[in-house]
């Protein structure tokens, strides 16, 4: 189960919206082992793309030196679909190289007619997708 404060969905949500018709991208940082998200970082998508994200190769490098430097890790991985709902692609899937880490994915298009987006979170281990609960709090 991913736990996340109400401050940190509503910035990831508010990226998604921000950066849409393209798709947004970012990490939440956490203290290294502790699955908590603390730190949200927000990532220029280098791809410019409404059906694919790309972090940027030298923010990506910049992010973990400043990871590894403040003793975190990346807890949440987020993106989102302007077209879509919020369920990991083959490129997603293919893209998941952090085994501990939540994949997170915002949906801008009203796919469900549940709302203006969806919000949901995935473990991607080796090709392996599989939901979880996400639960918002006030605070930790």
């Amino acid at each position: 189960m991913l736990t996340i404060t109400q401050a940190l969905h509503d910035q990831i949500v508010a990226h998604a919206r921000q950066d849409h018709p393209d798709e947004a991208c970012g990490v939440v940082a956490g203290p290294a082992g502790s699955d908590r998200p603390e730190r949200f970082v927000p990532m220029l998508n280098a791809a410019r793309s409404p059906t694919f994200y790309e972090f940027d190769s030298t923010d990506l490098l910049k992010l973990y030196r400043d990871l590894d430097d403040r003793d975190e890790e990346p807890v949440i991985i987020y993106h989102s679909h302007t077209a879509t709902e919020a369920y990991p692609s083959r490129t997603d899937i293919s893209y998941a190289n952090e085994p501990g880490a939540h994949y997170v994915l915002v949906s801008t298009a009203d796919t469900d007619d549940a709302g203006p987006f969806q919000f949901r979170s995935f473990r991607i281990v080796e090709g392996e997708v599989e939901e979880e609960d996400v639960r918002v709090v006030q605070a930790y």
